[in-house]
């Protein structure tokens, strides 16, 4: 499934997930072994491109997130950084245990394609607040030692703009009220596949989430 956000930057085609999908998985079960998956392949993955790799645990809507590590800026291809976050997500995320090779067949992956970060200037928080738009807008926290930052998709949990921006500031690290003048917010959009229930790749973008 395919989510896709306005003011996408052109990047991968609408059908990208058909290759993007399975570039991821077919990654990390090389990383795991003993298996060696072929990976597909398409020009447009040599382009510069960051990416987010998210693994949830369970073939049911709504699972229980198992790893997600990802890029903010483009600077390799988009095929090595899909491999590498894949990776990444399902063995070095410091949140969870690496994942098992018996594991590999119960996860779902969902690979997000980001657009550049652009400044979000703002006088003070209540129009911060206004400027973020809910469901659409990943978002970059950033000040002196800290920064941090939500997908889209997190919208979802946390779909109150304060309560988004609370948790956001606790994730980089700072207090959840903190308004110093040193932070800085930019945003960007994302485009994400999603693997269905099923386990089969489906090539349909699904925009809005992170």
């Amino acid at each position: 499934m395919l989510v896709v956000t306005p003011d996408m930057a052109p990047g991968p085609p609408a059908d990208a997930g058909l290759v993007l999908l399975p570039l991821a998985r077919a990654a990390i079960a090389r990383h795991l072994g003993p298996d060696e998956p072929t990976a597909p392949d398409a020009p447009w993955l040599d382009a510069p491109g960051a990416c987010f790799v998210t693994l949830t645990s369970g073939r049911t809507p709504g699972g229980a997130l198992r790893g997600c590590i990802g890029s903010l800026e483009a600077r390799r291809p988009l095929r090595e950084d899909v491999e590498a976050n894949a990776v990444a997500a399902a063995c070095r995320d410091p949140r969870f245990p690496p994942l098992g090779r018996a594991e590999l067949d119960d996860v779902v992956v969902e690979v997000s394609v980001l657009s550049a970060p652009t400044a979000l200037p703002a006088v003070d928080e209540p129009e911060l607040l206004a400027r973020l738009r809910p469901g659409v807008d990943g978002v970059i926290l950033s000040a002196p030692g800290h920064r941090a930052t939500f997908l889209p998709q997190v919208w979802d949990q946390l779909p109150d703009p304060a309560e988004f921006l609370s948790h956001l500031r606790r994730k980089a690290g700072l207090p959840a009220g903190y308004r110093g003048r040193d932070v800085v917010i930019e945003i960007y959009t994302v485009t994400a596949w999603l693997e269905p229930e099923s386990g089969v790749p489906s090539g349909e973008a699904r925009g809005g989430r992170p």
